[in-house]
């Protein structure tokens, strides 16, 4: 993308289930900010976990616990009609599953095969998620339901030139049209979506009418319905097939994830523009327009 090289293969894998959150504060290397980050922001209560980011966000922009578990319940919908419609087959390589020996800690193949995400819920629902209790703070509105699942998951994408690619005889599926990156206040860091998406609108000229699909990570409900009401974006284009809220976070995985179902879906569907946007913690947020080719 900066012309350094001429083909790459971005991917993440994160295995969170044996990674438990945190973990890199551990081993003697503490909060991963120097001293003078935190007496920066001593006097506003400090730096907070991105749980309690979440309730700052829905206290600023006055959401009620039931809208964010209304919007979470329509995610596991789309995730599981997707499913259900085969959308997520083009996207998805499937996986041998492999159990460990309880005796002898050995890893054995089996006949199985793990070909659709297991974390979507089908039953979910919003009297369901209603009971759910606060996860954060006693009278908080965040709670399991409405944030995105601890995932074990992989993905991958082949970028290159276009030289490249001709060279090697392969047909482009979609280019890389806009970048940008944001940064806001670390207290609140999730809101970073919303610069992000503004300042590459600017950058390339579009509008969001322009765009065909938009998949925003579902980090945490506030995150997007945040995002919505600043923007005004029309959420029927907006994490059509679900989002991480069903379909999981992991972490390091879910930028390609993001991209690969944003493509899928624009070839799908005959769109033109996606927009994807994450936030990746810290107050840093990042976004990409790609055109379908």
């Amino acid at each position: 993308m900066a012309g350094v090289h001429d083909i790459v293969i971005a991917a993440g894998v994160e295995v969170m289930s044996l990674v438990p959150m945190g973990a890199s504060f551990g081993q003697g290397v503490g909060f991963p900010f120097g001293p003078r980050v935190d007496a920066r922001y001593k006097d506003a209560g400090g730096l907070i976990p991105q749980g309690l980011s979440a309730e700052l966000i829905a206290e600023q922009w006055n959401l009620s616990r039931e809208e964010l578990d209304a919007f979470s319940a329509e995610s596991q919908q789309r995730a599981a009609r997707a499913r259900d419609e085969g959308r997520f087959d083009h996207e998805i390589h499937p996986v041998q599953i492999r159990r460990r020996d309880k005796d002898s800690g050995e890893i054995i193949p089996t006949d199985g095969m793990l070909r659709t995400d297991e974390g979507i819920r089908d039953t979910t629902t919003v009297e369901s998620l209603a009971g759910l209790k606060p996860a954060f703070t006693p009278d908080g509105v965040i709670t399991a339901g409405n944030s995105s699942q601890i995932t074990d998951g992989a993905s991958a994408a082949l970028i290159m030139s276009e030289a490249a690619a001709s060279k090697l005889g392969l047909t482009p599926r979609a280019r890389f049209h806009s970048f940008s990156l944001a940064g806001v206040d670390p207290r609140i860091m999730l809101t970073g979506p919303i610069p992000a998406t503004q300042k590459i609108l600017e950058k390339s000229g579009l509008s969001l009418d322009d765009i065909d699909l938009i998949e925003i990570n579902e980090a945490f409900a506030p995150v997007v319905l945040a995002w919505q009401r600043e923007l005004g974006a029309d959420m029927s284009k907006v994490n059509v097939n679900g989002g991480a809220i069903a379909l999981g976070h992991p972490l390091g995985a879910s930028g390609t994830r993001l991209l690969g179902t944003l493509l899928c879906e624009l070839e799908r569907t005959g769109g033109r523009y996606g927009l994807q946007t994450m936030c990746e913690g810290g107050g840093l947020a990042n976004a990409t327009i790609i055109e379908r080719l």
